[in-house]
């Protein structure tokens, strides 16, 4: 699989489904489009430096998407709930390992800045 590949499984797309089968008003087209965009960013980052093999880089990519959507989170009413943490926090890890990131099996790369 290659970096390119996960704009196309993005976990908004799951958050999307569920709001528009469930009726889950945890998620808005307004809060998904902004997720939408923290994670675009992250993606065309992190292709931007896979070459480069440069683990700092790629962890504070990580540090950066991780706080971004804590600040997110705080403002629309905290909307990411357990589900949506597993979700992200594996996409988040999945990209980075896909970038390079070396990570230990059973290391969650996000939970140090992660508020969510």
């Amino acid at each position: 699989m290659k970096l390119q590949e996960l704009f196309k499984e993005k976990p908004t797309k799951l958050w999307n489904e569920r709001m528009i089968e469930f009726g889950d008003d945890l998620f808005t087209p307004e809060r998904l489009d902004l997720c939408d965009k923290l994670i675009d960013n992250y993606l065309n980052k992190l292709i931007s430096i896979q070459e480069s093999d440069d683990q700092e880089k790629i962890m504070k990519l990580v540090e950066e998407i991780v706080i971004a959507f804590n600040e997110l989170n705080e403002k629309n009413d905290y909307f990411i709930e357990t589900m949506e943490r597993e979700e992200l926090a594996e996409f988040i890890e999945k990209a980075a390992i896909l970038a390079g990131l070396k990570v230990e099996e059973d290391q969650d790369i996000t939970e140090e800045w992660r508020e969510w």
